[in-house]
């Protein structure tokens, strides 16, 4: 039986879209009757950590990023076949691994956790030039996105039976972390800046301001669970940062407003605003500390001309999905 390890970290300060894409590898795994246990962190991610649970993935301590024989003393103890490496922090593991026979997987963002690997997932909008460094496999592109079970069924579900609502029915997500409460309330500031009515769910940890709402306004906090890809499915818009959850949202159809929160983001930003999947509004800390400011004036302008026309939304997400 094929044995996968995965090695991943959700945490406040990197979300949790990691641990995602581990889900969904696991999931996928289970099918086949693979075994599959997990290294890493699952701060703020318990809802994930449940879904591991379930599928009966065995969950053990995270190895150190920082020391380099560790992952590889890891999959010799657990006898593992397959490494699954979804980290920023690890370096080069190839040659460790091949000195067990254990074949090497590796997810990588541009420069960010690129690493030798057997296979190189690199799943984003963009097709910015790769150097040749020696990987053996490199698939490219969003057809290779690790997609939940919950993500692909939310697609499904809103090609059969989405309508738009009245007003229209905003979700508000940057990420599973909690260190983003001051980008939150600036976007929450820019729909309030729109003038036009709608009902925003934010999705967030930290309790963000919610500024007081314009006639026909509504806010509601909610904090991240395992609902996130049902909220998704019935939104008529959705503004999320351009990570993990842009590509969720792009599966299953959905119109997105998208901020940069980190500079990893910046090539799927700049690929979704000029491939019309998304309209951008900028950095997130850039939008101003109030609405008043000129990029939060720019940003409430450009959702509110997207509120203002379903059938621009429509475009966008057939097009994204």
């Amino acid at each position: 039986m094929t044995h996968l390890l995965l090695r991943a970290d959700a945490s406040p300060t990197i979300g949790v879209g990691h641990v995602s894409r581990m889900v969904a590898f696991a999931e996928e795994a289970s099918a086949r009757g693979w075994r599959v246990t997990f290294s890493g962190t699952l701060t703020g991610a318990d809802w994930f950590a449940e879904r591991l649970d379930g599928l009966g993935v065995v969950v053990v301590p995270a190895t150190d990023p920082r020391d380099e024989g560790a992952l590889p003393a890891l999959a010799r103890a657990v006898e593992a076949d397959v490494v699954l490496v979804d980290h920023y922090g690890i370096g080069e593991q190839r040659a460790a691994l091949h000195a067990d026979g254990v074949v090497l997987v590796s997810l990588e963002s541009r420069t960010f956790g690129r690493r030798q690997a057997d296979v190189v997932v690199e799943s984003e909008l963009h097709d910015l030039p790769r150097p040749d460094d020696g990987s053996a496999v490199v698939l490219r592109g969003a057809r290779h996105a690790p997609l939940r079970e919950q993500v692909r069924q939310a697609r499904r579900r809103r090609a059969e039976s989405h309508e738009d609502g009245d007003p229209p029915r905003i979700v508000v997500v940057l990420g599973g972390g909690a260190v983003w409460r001051e980008e939150v309330t600036r976007v929450l500031r820019v729909l309030r800046d729109t003038g036009l009515p709608f009902e925003a769910e934010v999705v967030a940890h930290g309790e963000p301001e919610v500024p007081e709402p314009a006639d026909g306004q509504c806010f509601s906090v909610s904090t991240p669970d395992t609902r996130l890809p049902d909220r998704l499915a019935e939104a008529d818009l959705v503004v999320s940062a351009a990570g993990v959850t842009l590509l969720e949202a792009c599966c299953i159809g959905v119109p997105t407003a998208l901020v940069l929160l980190v500079d990893n983001q910046e090539a799927g930003y700049h690929a979704a605003v000029e491939q019309e999947l998304a309209v951008g509004l900028g950095w997130a800390h850039e939008l101003g500390a109030s609405g008043g400011t000129s990029g939060g004036s720019e940003a409430a302008t450009v959702v509110a001309e997207l509120l203002a026309d379903p059938a621009r939304r429509r475009r966008m997400a057939s097009a994204a999905a």
